[in-house]
């Protein structure tokens, strides 16, 4: 059996263009090409049935490490937490006050860009601060 070399994750939302360009700002990721003979996404979308338009949108990391993140529209609406969630890794390798002031400087940032912050985890004897948000679709995600 082989090895898994790469993975996608997906995102169910209501508006996939709108989120992964929230999530391209987060990560540095970039959201690929309009397909081929289109100058633009929105002639993309143009050229699509209705019921077809803005039905996904996909970005990557530019430096081809990272996952490509896949977002599609889905009809429900988010209701309850996630059952899985990305851990965006602002403080590695920090600690106490230098990792808080980092984390607090990023989560301002996002909140710029739609992000709400949840709340502010503190250091405890086992764990370092860390500090949970919603994206613009209220997605949980933690800065750690």
């Amino acid at each position: 059996m082989s090895s898994i070399k790469q993975i996608q994750i997906t995102f169910d939302c209501a508006e996939p263009e709108r989120v992964a360009r929230f999530w391209c700002e987060v990560l540095g990721y970039v959201a690929p090409s309009p397909p081929e003979g289109f100058a633009t996404w929105d002639a993309y979308n143009l050229s699509l049935a209705p019921e077809e338009r803005d039905a996904w949108f996909a970005c990557s990391d530019p430096s081809g490490v990272g996952p490509r993140l896949y977002f599609q529209r889905v009809p429900e609406g988010k209701v309850v937490k996630n059952r899985v969630h990305l851990d965006v890794r602002a403080g590695t390798g920090l600690v106490g006050d230098e990792r808080l002031a980092v984390l607090e400087a990023e989560s301002a940032r996002l909140m710029t860009l739609g992000a709400v912050q949840q709340r502010v985890l503190l250091a405890d004897e086992e764990n370092e601060s860390c500090i949970v948000m919603q994206d613009v679709e209220g997605n949980e995600f933690c800065l750690d």
